[in-house]
């Protein structure tokens, strides 16, 4: 599984024109599944996540988690994310798990988030989608559960 993480101060994802998801500060997760990811590979990153502590505190410091600023999360399918370039021009995204597949990891990953209690918006799995965010920092921590 391969996640980009983006903090930010406001985020939303629109399908056809319309409002899908829409957060304020927080996380703005960009979800990639591949071939043998599993729910422990969700909840392995999604723990890791929610724990992270990348929000300045009242001393400037980054120490403080999504919890401790009550922070919200959208996760955005994103396929593309297992994009192999390595010939051609044309990227190749066999490394991608199967769309049926990778729509139940995604959505299992969002309900688990859900259930640490965080305030979680969705995209749209296998539509068209607009993402629009002002990423806070910028800070950005792109996730790969192989290297994990």
């Amino acid at each position: 599984m391969r996640i980009v993480l983006q903090r930010v101060t406001r985020a939303s994802v629109k399908v056809d024109g319309e409002l899908c998801g829409s957060i304020d500060v927080g996380y703005l997760l960009l979800l990639g599944a591949g071939h043998g990811d599993t729910e422990e590979v969700c909840r392995r990153l999604a723990d890791k996540i929610v724990n992270l502590r990348i929000f300045s505190d009242e001393n400037g410091k980054i120490n403080l988690s999504l919890a401790d600023v009550g922070g919200e999360v959208l996760v955005v399918p994103q396929f593309t994310l297992y994009a192999d370039c390595r010939k051609g021009n044309r990227p190749n995204f066999i490394q991608a798990a199967k769309p049926d597949e990778a729509n139940c990891l995604y959505e299992y990953f969002v309900e688990y988030m859900r259930g640490k209690g965080l305030h979680v918006e969705t995209g749209s799995f296998g539509a068209d989608m607009k993402v629009d965010l002002l990423n806070d920092g910028p800070f950005t921590i792109v996730f790969d559960s192989e290297a994990m």
